[in-house]
């Protein structure tokens, strides 16, 4: 929806992510999407140096958010929500549902 905005859809796929769970690394955004790795760290990497994305370290992981600094972040925000608002609704609501916390061992889905 929003791939000839932003150049890609790996770009668009990350800032979604972030917008619907307000932080993401790598990995669990490559992994959601099914897409390649690489591609992924690219985009982060690229708005990262764009100032739209800051990075913080915990342990090994490198999470993403959004940069408060960043002067459009509102209206970037506003635009990144109505583009989430029409996503289909199966996919809105596996990116807004986060499981970080372990299962206990044998407990149903």
């Amino acid at each position: 929806m929003l791939a000839s905005l932003f150049g890609s859809k790996g770009s668009e796929k990350v800032l979604i992510f972030i917008t619907a769970r307000g932080e993401g690394y790598a990995r669990e955004i490559s992994q959601f999407f099914d897409m390649d790795i690489s591609t992924i760290q690219n985009q982060l990497d690229k708005f990262e140096l764009g100032g739209i994305l800051a990075s913080t370290t915990k342990g090994r992981t490198r999470l993403y958010t959004f940069n408060p600094r960043y002067p459009f972040l509102k209206e970037l925000e506003l635009l990144l929500n109505k583009a989430l608002s029409f996503y289909p609704e199966d996919e809105r609501e596996k990116l807004v549902m986060e499981r970080r916390r372990p299962r206990r061992r044998g407990k149903p889905i």
